[in-house]
């Protein structure tokens, strides 16, 4: 037990050592949306990195389906990698950007309701068992490796049933963005009753201000923005290398889904031409809740040095993540894609204002009948397999 406790302590240290490995250069290093500068703010580096949640290869927690596996090491990294994205953009919504998480430091409740939405139970709502199973539907079968699009279409559906952090799904179809179908989806068309109820007070109280158009706006529903892409035939194409690093200079930015053949890894930054990424392939024991209802985060949390490659050995299926959480960030992110993405000659990916007339009309996914709280989940996959959405097209798997 003492090595293992001193192994912990002495991860900080060896993080630091690691850092001093970095070149010796005055560039910045940019961490979903934020930059530090490796000779001063190493310490704030160390922190922003170890901040995010990490999810790993678990064993020992109850089998999928009832009969399936009860470890998902050798084939559920790329799971793992989508709820890391998730993750954060979960956190974006409930503590911000700039929240940073500290070893036994007392956290938000909002922080420890998120870990219990990715817990290795089938009643959480985004946990291992959920999204190997809504997978079958997208005709993988449990224990079978998902590519980043595969992911993403996973996570759209499985936000519908999850009422507590009310994410908007949009998954970008044929390397195509469109800004009306994203606005038709994250606007609500009508409040619900008690919102209305507090409109109308809202509405009363304010009567003698004028806040001219914008106050009758429709609410606007948090967006997880995924854009699978394929930059690339067997190897990225050098074209788009500064085009994906521009992405995660955006403030939106969720990182990257990405890696190599068959091992997925979540990128969060990058120096130079090397990519900074968390690594899911570690196997970890399956944690609980405990009895106090809270979970012990310490192994949710990666203190041991963030892991780099260079950003042309990356395979070129991947899918970028942003996040807005009101719809002004959605118009900042277009202004930024429309000045550093689509400046190039050869597009990583397009930003259209309307949805293209030869496409099949746009539906906004509807809420299915049975939801859920955030942290628990339904108790069955029935209604998951039952309920089923519009697929957009397969990028080929890494």
């Amino acid at each position: 037990m003492e090595s293992v406790l001193s192994k912990y302590e002495n991860q900080i240290t060896i993080f630091n050592d690691y850092l001093e490995d970095f070149p010796d250069t005055d560039e910045l290093v940019w961490i979903l949306g934020k930059q530090h500068l490796l000779k001063t703010e190493k310490s704030k580096l160390l922190a922003d990195i170890s901040a995010r949640l990490w999810f790993t290869y678990r064993r020992k927690f109850s089998p999928i389906g009832g009969t399936g596996p009860s470890s998902d090491a050798g084939w559920g990294c790329m799971l793992r990698c989508g709820q890391m994205m998730l993750a954060q953009a979960l956190i974006c919504r409930h503590l911000g950007r700039d929240w940073n998480w500290e070893k036994q430091k007392e956290q938000p409740k909002e922080y420890q309701r998120i870990l219990q939405c990715f817990l290795d139970r089938k009643d959480c709502c985004y946990s291992i068992h959920q999204m190997a199973q809504m997978g079958v539907g997208e005709g993988k079968s449990i224990g079978e490796w998902f590519g980043p699009n595969t992911v993403a279409q996973v996570l759209k559906k499985l936000a519908l049933f999850d009422e507590w952090n009310s994410l908007a799904v949009y998954v970008s179809m044929d390397n195509t963005v469109v800004i009306e179908d994203i606005k038709k989806m994250c606007c609500a068309s009508a409040l619900s009753a008690d919102a209305a109820v507090e409109s109308r007070r809202d509405s009363l109280n304010a009567s003698t201000q004028s806040k001219g158009p914008s106050a009758c706006r429709p609410a606007w529903k948090p967006l997880l923005l995924i854009v699978p892409l394929r930059l690339g035939i067997n190897q990225i194409n050098p074209v788009y290398v500064d085009a994906f690093k521009e992405c995660f200079k955006m403030p939106q930015s969720l990182g990257a889904l990405g890696g190599k053949p068959n091992n997925a890894y979540y990128f969060i930054g990058f120096l130079g031409d090397e990519l900074i990424f968390l690594d899911p392939h570690t196997t970890q024991t399956f944690v609980d809740t405990e009895e106090n209802g809270m979970v012990d985060d310490q192994t949710f949390h990666c203190l041991q040095p963030p892991q780099r490659m260079n950003i042309l050995n990356l395979d070129p299926s991947v899918a970028l993540g942003f996040f807005c959480q009101e719809e002004k960030d959605f118009d900042s992110w277009c202004s930024l894609v429309q000045k550093e993405i689509l400046k190039e000659n050869l597009r990583m990916f397009e930003l259209v204002q309307k949805h293209p007339p030869h496409w099949p009309p746009f539906v906004p996914p509807a809420k299915p009948e049975v939801t859920t709280t955030g942290a628990e989940f339904i108790d069955s996959t029935e209604h998951l397999e039952e309920f089923d959405l519009e697929e957009d097209f397969e990028i080929l798997s890494i």
